[in-house]
């Protein structure tokens, strides 16, 4: 896993020198404020899917295909950023805009990750869901989205964007 994020570092980086070529903004949030906003971009669709009990019920409970499950949100989250090693505030005027939406992406992290490390990264939906820590763990993710989409200026109570409409934004915009 952690080879691929390497490779994405180096891809982003090469991506970054032509963006004035590319639209200004990726559904509505401006490219040209968050230098990472592709990693951005999967943090918040991490955090999204992971603050609505509504989505989880209807998609990931019901199996619906086009947006992983619990253990790829939680990858989305971490993968790239390593925020499982190292706190949110490292990207404090790149990925992040100021050292609160850090601290609530931290808090989110911490939580969810815990759950994962007691139930295991294949267990079913329903370990996630059914976890005692799991309504703290929506609450913490819940904070973070809000917060994140406001400073966007994006509606965060929208449905979550399918994995291949993000795909699309990210590789698109």
């Amino acid at each position: 896993m952690r080879g691929n994020v390497r490779s994405t570092t180096v891809q982003g980086s090469e991506n970054s020198s032509r963006r004035g070529r590319r639209s200004s903004t990726m559904g509505g949030m401006p490219l040209n404020d968050m230098p990472w906003w592709r990693w951005r971009s999967n943090v918040r669709s991490a955090l999204h899917m992971l603050s609505d009990p509504g989505f989880q019920r209807d998609v990931w409970l019901a199996g619906v295909p086009g947006y992983g499950d619990v253990t790829d949100a939680v990858y989305r989250l971490v993968e790239d950023t390593w925020l499982d090693s190292w706190s949110a505030e490292k990207y404090v005027g790149t990925i992040f805009r100021d050292s609160q939406e850090a601290a609530l992406v931290d808090t989110a992290v911490l939580r969810v990750l815990r759950i994962m490390h007691q139930v295991g990264p294949d267990a079913p939906v329903t370990a996630y869901l059914e976890h005692e820590g799991w309504p703290d763990a929506v609450r913490a993710a819940r904070d973070a989205h809000v917060r994140m989409a406001a400073g966007d200026g994006e509606d965060p109570d929208g449905p979550p964007s399918t994995l291949e409409v993000l795909h699309i934004l990210t590789r698109s915009a």
